[in-house]
């Protein structure tokens, strides 16, 4: 029996948002799009392109509904995605009644954690919400939004736990530059996409620091055993499963590489200032996209804690962006820890 996922709503215009609004017009399907301003909703009808983000991008003027009207998108669709950043998505998130999800084939872009409350999506939306997660499929790279608008070949991964929702979110997305595949992974994947983001700033760091090649590619392997640590002792400990994930996959190690190591990764780019010597809010204010390794690192500390499970490096990480130590000194140490 096929899924409903005819009437499809993005919420949220960045740019990993307008990647996705291309996917699928690109693959024929209509989309409701929501914008937060009035003046940008214009501009895209007028335009036929994002005034702000992947601005090479244009779109067919009967496949493109924008509006700033979030309830009317969430009564005409069956399906959402939601492509907000973290930082910013309870904002939104409080303003969506609690019955709406109910009803809803929600689909993530988030790969941050939400501050406040510090949780994933799929577990802020079950506790906050009774929202039942058979219906939640979380997307993971590696896919970097700047070469799906140059439509170079990428890779984006479905995690849910109800198998056929998942298959039918992939091939909703499958075409010729992109390939898909899909997991039962929800937790596993989402907490991968979020701990390579705070790696990334690493990375970064180690850049600015004037690191080499050599020691990134030791720093890299270090992160992906940290992260598959905290992986394999969360399924374990908190979400126990007979069917366990191969995270030797591009959703988890690829996904990894490219953010470190890719010239379009925010945060790399974000870690390669502070390394350089701006300061957070420096670095922060210089961005004109989220990194959302900055609050994941937070929120990552919150979880690791709540859990009682080591992650050296993400806590490496979290002391320079979140207490101000020196990057230079606390990757000295990281020296010796690597070695």
């Amino acid at each position: 029996m096929s899924i409903s996922l005819q009437k499809i709503g993005i919420i949220g215009n960045g740019s990993f948002g307008t990647a996705i609004a291309k996917i699928l017009t690109d693959n024929g399907h209509e989309i409701l799009w929501w914008f937060r301003n009035e003046s940008s909703v214009q501009f895209l009808k007028n335009r036929l392109h994002n005034p702000n983000y992947l601005t090479s991008v244009h779109f067919k003027a009967d496949q493109i509904h924008p509006s700033t009207d979030l309830n009317m998108i969430l009564d005409a669709c069956d399906t959402i995605i939601f492509a907000v950043p973290s930082a910013y998505a309870r904002n939104v998130l409080d303003l969506i009644p609690g019955e709406q999800w109910i009803r809803l084939n929600v689909i993530s872009a988030i790969k941050g954690i939400i501050p406040d409350c510090q949780q994933l999506l799929s577990d802020y939306l079950q506790t906050e919400h009774a929202f039942p997660l058979e219906q939640y499929v979380a997307i993971t790279g590696p896919c970097h939004a700047e070469e799906v608008a140059a439509e170079r070949l990428s890779y984006l991964t479905f995690s849910g736990l109800q198998p056929q929702l998942a298959s039918e979110v992939a091939d909703l997305f499958r075409n010729q530059y992109i390939h898909t595949s899909f997991n039962h992974d929800i937790w596993g994947a989402q907490y991968a996409a979020v701990l390579k983001n705070i790696y990334a700033i690493g990375a970064g760091i180690a850049h600015g620091l004037d690191y080499g090649d050599n020691f990134l590619s030791v720093y890299i392997t270090a992160c992906y055993r940290e992260m598959w640590r905290f992986l394999k002792k969360h399924f374990k400990k908190i979400h126990p499963s007979n069917d366990k994930p191969d995270f030797h996959t591009s959703a988890y190690l690829g996904d990894l590489l490219v953010t470190c190591y890719s010239m379009h990764s925010r945060n790399r780019a974000f870690g390669t200032m502070i390394g350089k010597g701006y300061s957070v809010k420096a670095a922060n204010l210089e961005m004109n996209m989220v990194a959302e390794g900055y609050n994941g690192a937070k929120g990552m500390m919150k979880i690791a804690e709540q859990f009682e499970l080591k992650i050296p490096i993400a806590t490496s990480i979290f002391r320079i962006l979140w207490e101000g130590e020196s990057a230079a000194k606390v990757f000295r140490d990281l020296e010796d820890y690597l070695s």
